[in-house]
């Protein structure tokens, strides 16, 4: 019998082996789908990559863990990353709350803020929470890429020259295309490049009919991760190979750090930084699971479809999906108010030391623990004309879920001043959420305007980490619960202006530092005859500057300088897209009125919890409560209908059909006394397993 040994040197060469697999399979992989950055220096390296090396544009989401629709366009921004390809943009996410310098440098003042650069530079922003514009601005910013990438050289410029002007001189020549090159916006290449490029081309081709040749400025290998990867490793690895054949028969060199100067340690320190950063990245898993669409549209109706993703929708599907229903919550990953409120949730039975965004998140697991599943969509309407109901969804793939029940827990949404300079400042300072731009206003002074829960909430978000508060409310009294109230008042940073309202938002230019922001005004024409070209002028962005207060009692009127504004004047229900289709209570406009005590709406079928049918506690824990209370109405109601599990039910009787029409393989006819055994079949000399096996033996 032949044995294998493994010696100690052939053991040392299998774990050299397999390392230099591991490091190899390293080498050629790509880049995230979605870059998280963890530094300043970090973007700053990756936009002059980009710019110098791979021509793509870089496009930012600018967020914060603790802003609803943050959470909701992470999804959309992720699959607008797969959609768009690696080869054709960068995506990247920056946390403004570990993020401050950045955030500050790019005049970020509302979440989410989407943010485009091209060549280094930025181009383009905006904020809010827009796919649609998301989509279009990315589109623009690609094919503007695209149109960039061109380059023309001075000899292919000679040679055009020579054959459409020969009395051109050289000087004459140089002199254009060093005009092209100055007129360059990318500042790191000295040559024609990108628009001026194209702007010489097109000169050009307008003057002689014809224009220069062009040549693409970056390869299709260096805009593709993959291959842009690998191809720098086999560069690296022949340089190691040549330098090390050279080197073999010398004997090895030992580095001199004594020869070193401290410049050339640091850069060699950032340079070795930097390579582990990029390793780390490359390694670093997609974050974004909780956002995947978990629902898959089946053969049969679903039981129960939640509508909303706060405490009532969660609570919801926790019941609904113990109880066996598998429910569907159909939401975007908001959280609801809950999401928002930056503060330690002290008023929920059980928790502490616990912000709102963390108990949706428990909620949100234990609801797929038990079976619940996701749909990260929007609701546009709900179809009750027949049965099933069909939910309607803002979704491409599946935009209609069929279901048996619907449980109606969509919240509520935040009510405006609907006062001049409102609408306009909304991203430049005007906000509801302090949880999600609080940090951007760091060291500034502050407005809150109203006198609930929220406003105390707020107020001491704000309190912070901002210079100064000042709390505006109508009344010479807070509606809010005392504990906040107190605290608000006591707090030395927070300024309270009783009986006083906010007539007015002011804004004012933004001032951008050109340096830090990347803006050039060299957006001029390449001028092939010395004639000097207009500047184009653009609008400068608005942001807050001041309020204007009035004393309800006087009628005075003042003008406070602060540097946002953060409106908390309660919440209207979410409930516009079930007018038509259930009754609402006429004593409290837009809450749907219920039967009794129960959850159940005029609709059967349709249950209305949280929210949007309590007009008078709007608490998280009277909203959980509720929403197991529409799990619970739900499930008695589909027992009373006779609506099970439709599709344990088929497969059952397509079971039972199948055994009831098979015909017995010897030959009988169905339901006869004639019995079939297989071991017959044996040659006829078994009887059975035990003869068998005395026969093999």
């Amino acid at each position: 019998m032949n044995t294998c040994t493994t010696t100690p040197s052939t053991m040392k060469r299998l774990v050299v082996s397999t390392f230099m697999l591991f490091l190899l399979m390293g080498t050629t992989m790509a880049r995230p789908l979605v870059r998280h950055i963890r530094s300043t220096h970090e973007f700053e390296r990756l936009l002059h990559k980009h710019a110098t090396e791979t021509g793509l544009p870089v496009i930012v989401d600018f967020y914060s863990d603790g802003c609803g629709p943050c959470r909701m366009m992470a999804p959309i921004f992720k699959k607008l990353a797969k959609e768009i390809g690696q080869d054709k943009a960068v995506f990247v996410k920056v946390d403004t709350n570990a993020m401050y310098e950045l955030s500050s440098k790019y005049q970020i003042r509302s979440l989410p803020t989407f943010t485009f650069f091209l060549g280094g530079k930025k181009v383009d922003q905006f904020s809010g929470a827009g796919e649609q514009q998301l989509r279009q601005l990315t589109s623009q910013v690609v094919r503007q890429a695209e149109f960039e990438n061109v380059k023309i050289t001075l000899e292919d410029l000679t040679t055009y020259y020579q054959t459409m002007d020969a009395t051109k001189t050289p000087e004459a020549i140089e002199t254009v295309y060093q005009k092209c090159v100055d007129m360059t916006k990318t500042k790191h290449s000295k040559e024609c490049v990108g628009a001026a490029a194209n702007q010489l081309g097109r000169r050009l081709k307008k003057k002689y009919q014809t224009g220069p040749p062009t040549v693409p400025r970056f390869s299709s290998d260096a805009q593709n991760p993959s291959s842009s990867s690998s191809s720098g490793t086999d560069k690296k690895s022949t340089t190691d190979n040549s330098k090390s054949s050279k080197t073999t028969t010398q004997q090895p060199q030992v580095a001199n750090l004594h020869l070193a100067t401290k410049e050339e340690l640091l850069a060699e320190l950032e340079q070795r930084q930097d390579a582990e950063v990029d390793a780390a990245v490359e390694d670093e898993d997609d974050d974004d699971a909780e956002f995947q669409h978990g629902w898959e549209a089946g053969d049969f109706p679903e039981r129960v479809t939640v509508i909303g993703g706060g405490p009532a929708g969660l609570s919801a599907a926790i019941y609904a999906a113990r109880a066996g229903l598998t429910p569907v919550v159909v939401a975007p990953p908001m959280g609801g108010q809950l999401q928002g409120k930056g503060v330690d949730v002290e008023n929920y039975p059980g928790l502490e030391d616990i912000t709102g965004p963390g108990v949706v998140s428990k909620m949100r697991d234990q609801a797929i623990q038990f079976g619940a599943v996701f749909e990260s969509e929007s609701v546009l309407e709900i179809d009750v004309s027949s049965t099933p109901y069909k939910v309607i969804t803002n979704s491409s793939s599946s935009p209609s879920i069929e279901t048996h029940s619907i449980i109606v827990a969509t919240g509520a949404e935040s009510n405006w001043l609907g006062i001049p300079g409102e609408y306009e400042l909304r991203g430049g300072g005007v906000s509801s959420c302090a949880t999600c731009d609080g940090a951007l206003y760091a060291g500034q002074h502050v407005v809150v305007v109203g006198g609930g829960d929220t406003a105390m909430e707020d107020a001491l978000v704000l309190a912070r980490t901002s210079k100064s508060v000042t709390l505006v409310h109508r009344r010479d009294t807070f509606r809010a619960s005392n504990v906040l109230a107190q605290r608000v008042m006591d707090h030395p940073s927070i300024h309270i202006q009783w009986n006083t309202v906010v007539t007015e938002i002011k804004g004012a230019p933004v001032k951008v530092d050109k340096k830090d922001s990347g803006d050039d005004d060299d957006d001029g024409d390449v001028d092939l005859d010395n004639v000097p070209s207009s500047s184009p002028t653009t609008d400068t962005p608005q942001v807050v500057s001041s309020v204007v207060l009035k004393n309800v009692d006087t009628q005075e009127e003042t003008t406070l300088s602060c540097h946002a504004v953060f409106v908390a004047i309660g919440h209207t229900p979410t409930t516009s897209f079930l007018e038509g289709i259930v009754e609402f209570d006429e004593d409290h406009p837009g809450y749907v009125k219920t039967e009794g005590k129960s959850t159940r709406t005029s609709v059967p079928g349709i249950f209305a919890a949280g929210d949007v049918s309590d007009a008078v506690y709007r608490q998280a824990i009277t909203s959980a409560g509720s929403g197991a209370a529409a799990a619970l109405d739900a499930e008695r109601w589909l027992s009373e209908e006779g609506l099970g599990n439709e599709a344990a039910e088929f497969e059952a009787e397509l079971l039972a059909e199948l055994l009831q029409d098979t015909t017995p393989l010897g030959g009988g006819a169905a339901g006869g006394d004639e019995t079939y055994n297989v071991y017959d079949s044996a040659g006829g000399r078994m009887e059975g397993m035990k003869e068998s096996l005395g026969a093999e033996l």
